[in-house]
This record gives structure tokens, sequence and C-alpha cells, in this order.
């Protein structure tokens, strides 16, 4: 049984996989995974165990990844009667057990969220606090409650774009699946826009193949696979990532891990980013600065807008 959402001890607060992923890495934050303890999301499951009934975690920590991170049960972990969460749960129409991503947020909110620090007070029986309104019962009603839906918005990158990758191949569902970023709402399918087509509309999240990354020390370009056509004419894309950029980034040195090793490596590597549209410019020419040639590009003004990863669906 997988789930991208569970109750952190250490910080008191739900959080989905995603989230930790993103403190792990984070170089701003004292938080390690390993140390913190995952318990049932439902809050009236919860309340009926001690805080030793923790949920394993799969790819927390691992900074490229191929499945779908998620929370999961151990062979040690119990729940209450009915509880979604429960190994013995029935899937209702909707969900799944693969490797797809079924969670998917209806909101991508562009404010990094912040997590209060607060070490919860453990009661005498061992038991983690719980929401006031919650019955402590075991029943099957009390396991369906407003406190176990997941939550819908999320300021992860990595979040929506899992919930498009993992589901690449069902073009319906895409469709069906509703997504917000700032002012503008559209689907998941009409969000993301693949490179060749940046033409089409600005403000979306762009991604394609990538056919090279120069590393330039301190510095980044992501060259695309794929050009735009303009005028009966092709042009390459790329978009560029500065030294000041990568060096202020709080999740640099994981950062720079994932793109070094993307840079060497052989396998069919995708990039998706949000924020920035490449636009034609002008460029010198290398062999004879006096000619200029045509690409579209644009500098990348916020990292955690920017994921490169494979697609195993497409390859």
């Amino acid at each position: 049984m997988k789930f991208d959402t569970a109750y952190s001890v250490s910080l008191d607060d739900k959080l989905s996989i995603y989230d930790v992923r993103e403190l792990n890495f984070d170089e701003t934050a004292a938080y390690d995974s390993d140390k913190d303890r995952f318990l049932c999301p439902n809050d009236a499951c919860r309340a009926a165990f001690e805080t030793g009934n923790v949920l394993g975690t799969y790819n927390a920590k691992n900074v490229n990844y191929q499945r779908t991170p998620h929370f999961k049960n151990t062979p040690s972990t119990e729940h209450i009667e009915g509880c979604r969460y429960a190994s013995s749960h029935k899937p209702a129409a909707g969900e799944s057990d693969d490797a797809r991503e079924d969670n998917f947020p209806s909101e991508f909110v562009l404010t990094r969220r912040t997590y209060a620090r607060i070490t919860p007070v453990v009661d005498a029986e061992g038991q983690a606090p719980q929401a006031p309104a919650q019955t402590l019962s075991g029943r099957s009603p009390a396991a369906v409650s407003a406190s176990d839906s997941t939550p819908d918005k999320t300021s992860v990158f990595a979040h929506p774009v899992e919930c498009y990758v993992s589901n690449i191949d069902h073009k319906d569902k895409l469709k069906a699946m509703p997504l917000k970023i700032g002012e503008h709402s559209a689907t998941y399918w009409a969000f993301f826009k693949k490179i060749e087509y940046l033409q089409d509309n600005h403000g979306l999240i762009y991604w394609g193949k990538i056919k090279a990354i120069k590393d330039y020390t301190s510095s980044f370009r992501i060259d695309f696979e794929k050009k735009v056509w303009l005028d009966k004419k092709p042009y390459s894309v790329n978009v560029y990532l500065s030294k000041k950029l990568i060096e202020n980034y709080r999740k640099r040195k994981a950062f720079l891990e994932q793109i070094k090793a993307a840079a060497s490596s052989e396998r069919p590597l995708y990039c998706f980013f949000y924020g920035v549209t490449p636009a034609l410019k002008q460029v010198p020419s290398k062999k004879n600065p006096e000619q200029t040639f045509g690409v579209f590009s644009a500098n990348i003004e916020n990292l955690d807008h920017l994921i490169i990863r494979e697609v195993p669906m497409l390859e």
C-alpha cells in the first residue's frame, strides 16, 4: 500500500513525500527523515495507536529516481478497521496501488511552504497529539473524515511533474485533472507544453528531451533536442543556469550532484521548467563573433521550478 501523505512527529504536521524530499535536501534545514517518525495521516487511526506504529518511506532521500516516491506500511504497521491506508483496504474507484502518482494537487503554489519546527508533546501513554475533534474509536465510521483527505495544494514542483510523467500515457486522465498556477487555471494536459510548441502560449510548464548539458564549471546550459520553427526556419532551444543562481540555492549540493551526473549520463533525460519562456535571441558566433545566429533561450530564475529526470514511459 502506497500513499503520498503522512503525519510527521518531529514537525507535528502532515507532509507529502515531496515535502519530505525538499526538507532532506535543504541545506538550511536541520532535518533528516531517517530521524523522524511518520504515522498514519488519518487522525482517528493515528490516535488509536502509540507513536511506534510508524510508516516507511520510498525514494525520500534519493536525488534521482524512476519510481514514484511514497510512504508505505511496514510489516508491523497497524490501522483501525476501515482505514483507507491499511494494506488490506481495497482501492475505491479512481484509486490504484501501481507505480503511478494518483494524488493530483489542484494547485501549484509558487510561494515555498514553511514548516514550524515544533517537537510534539507526547502524553503519558506515548501517543502523539491529535486534532481535538476526533473520536478515538476503532469502528469503521471513524476511519473516514475530512481530516483523511490528501492536501490539494503543493509548493513542490516535483509533485505535479510526477503526476504528469507517471500518467503520461493516460491522456484522458490528464485532460480531466484541473491545475491552477497563479491566476492561470487549466488541466494538467494543457499546462504541460512540449518545448517545440513553446510559442503556443506563455506561462506554462515547458518540457523536452535534453540534447546536451554544457558544464561551464560554475554554470550550466541545457540544450533541448527538439527545435522551434519560426518563419519556416528551425531554431535551437536552451535554458541557462547562472553561477549566482546555483551558489545561492538552498539545495545546492543535491542540485549539483544531479546536474553533473546528468551531464555525463548516456541515459535519455528530460528537463521540465516553469517561470520563464524561451524567446528568440541573436547570439554571436564563436567562429566569427561579428556574425550572429538565432536561438530561443531563457535564463532560469528559480531552481525550485526546474527538474531534470527520466521519463521511462517515453523510452
